[in-house]
């Protein structure tokens, strides 16, 4: 058996509220394989976003141990991480995250960047994916000049420029139209099918049901793992 691509073992988080732990996550073991489409479904609050934030090295104070193509992440410094994250990660933000004094092309064109893209390069894939997300009017236009949808779209196209390995969405079509929010998911189960790691926290069963895996989290315990209908 190959290892797996992600290995989380007894990962917790917790609050200090005076004498009090107030745990977010509990003991959480997971094997993300390459080549996984996984949901995180739970209730607000039951450290959904939390669990997707630690795996994308945002978070840093946590316990336990995770591994990353072999790497000791928790044994690694913060510097180590972000370059592992830049290399193999996009990242679709509940809240967007697109950089204010950026136009939408420019946004587009970090991920880029950090993977040493030459520009011309990097102008072809952008013009490319301004296309394929039908925002090629909207290029030069900065994050607040856009609509909170066509902001979600621009962070998932951000997200998937660079087809990174891994991908991880939080509600990636929260603020989307029904019909664009079909797209998206289509959109991540062909990157699957061509070999992307996908791990999405959602509240909707139909976005569940793309995945081939579906882990459900209740007061930061992993309650259960199934197979997706």
């Amino acid at each position: 058996m190959p290892e797996p691509l992600i290995r989380l073992v007894n990962v917790e988080k917790f609050y200090q509220q005076g004498n009090s732990r107030f745990y977010v996550l509990r003991r959480v073991s997971l094997d993300i394989n390459e080549g996984d489409f996984i949901a995180i479904m739970g209730p607000s609050g039951a450290g959904k976003s939390t669990l997707l934030h630690l795996l994308g090295m945002h978070d840093t104070a946590w316990g336990g141990e995770y591994h990353l193509m072999g790497h000791p992440i928790h044994q690694m410094g913060r510097k180590e991480r972000l370059e592992l994250y830049k290399r193999n990660f996009g990242f679709v933000f509940q809240s967007y995250h697109l950089l204010d004094d950026l136009t939408v092309y420019e946004n587009l064109e970090i991920p880029l960047s950090y993977r040493d893209v030459k520009k011309a390069e990097r102008q072809a894939i952008v013009c490319d994916v301004l296309d394929r997300f039908q925002i090629v009017g909207k290029k030069d236009l900065y994050p607040n000049q856009l609509s909170g949808g066509q902001q979600q779209l621009v962070g998932v196209a951000r997200a998937v420029i660079a087809n990174p390995k891994i991908i991880l969405a939080d509600e990636p079509t929260g603020n989307l139209h029904s019909s664009q929010g079909v797209e998206i998911m289509e959109l991540f189960k062909k990157l699957n099918s061509q070999g992307a790691t996908i791990v999405m926290v959602t509240h909707s069963e139909t976005n569940a049901s793309y995945a081939n895996r579906i882990i459900r989290i209740v007061d930061g315990w992993i309650e259960g793992a199934q197979a997706a209908a």
